[in-house]
């Protein structure tokens, strides 16, 4: 297969319901992937899937690393599993205890990475929500993954807090060489990090496209990817083949 990871026809139904439907996304090696849409048209249930926390109904996930790709993803979805009584380290030492793979010479390096080695004996229960967001994704890089999944990781940050964290999502693809899929309602702060798209509505994957082809197609728009989402809405265009 050409692409790191896709998805076949992957579907999600609960009772009648069907929250995602015959999907087929696209993923490559080195993409940060914006993934885009409306709340509830299964953004985070695709996520779910991908990193094995839902079971699909019908289709499959088909990863370049094979059947143990899942060993090789890391993901921040909806909040991170912090213990407000305990610090940094310590939020760090258990979640690398329970998966096996404690090293503390690598959770130092992942706090410094992250910028949160400064204050080392403060309560994660103290943090500004940039720092636990910060810390969520730390204990997603235990492990060294090569796939990293953030569902709506600036959500309700500050201006500042958005900042650090989209400077991060940017050395984590350029300097740990990982590939990205982010969710994100902020769609002019997606498109300064993200180098394709994909748009899903009411369960179904409607297109994708690289940032440079939404580039191409709106040259004077400082906003062309809420255009974009805009027009593709607008059209009412189905499901992508």
């Amino acid at each position: 297969m050409k692409s790191y990871l896709e998805t076949k026809n992957l579907t999600k139904r609960y009772g009648s319901f069907e929250a995602v439907k015959d999907m087929n996304i696209h993923i490559n090696r080195g993409d940060i992937y914006g993934l885009i849409g409306p709340n509830g048209a299964g953004k985070t249930t695709l996520m779910k899937m991908l990193v094995g926390f839902a079971t699909p109904t019908g289709g499959e996930v088909e990863a370049a690393a094979g059947d143990h790709y899942l060993e090789k993803v890391g993901c921040l979805i909806e909040s991170p599993g912090i213990y407000g009584y305990l610090n940094a380290f310590d939020n760090m030492k258990l979640k690398a205890l329970s998966m096996g793979m404690y090293d503390e010479k690598e959770i130092r390096s992942i706090l410094d990475f992250v910028g949160l080695s400064r204050e080392p004996k403060k309560k994660a229960g103290k943090f500004s929500l940039g720092m636990k967001q910060r810390l969520g994704i730390g204990m997603a890089l235990i492990g060294s993954p090569e796939f990293l999944i953030l569902d709506e990781p600036i959500n309700g940050l500050d201006p500042q807090g958005i900042i650090e964290m989209r400077e991060l999502i940017k050395r984590l693809n350029e300097e740990k060489k990982m590939t990205i899929m982010i969710s994100s309602h902020l769609l002019g702060e997606l498109q300064k990090v993200a180098t394709v798209f994909g748009i899903i509505s009411e369960g179904e994957l409607v297109t994708e496209v690289t940032a440079d082809e939404l580039k191409n197609s709106y040259l004077d728009e400082a906003d062309s990817l809420e255009e974009f989402y805009l027009d593709i809405i607008r059209k009412g265009q189905k499901k992508a083949c």
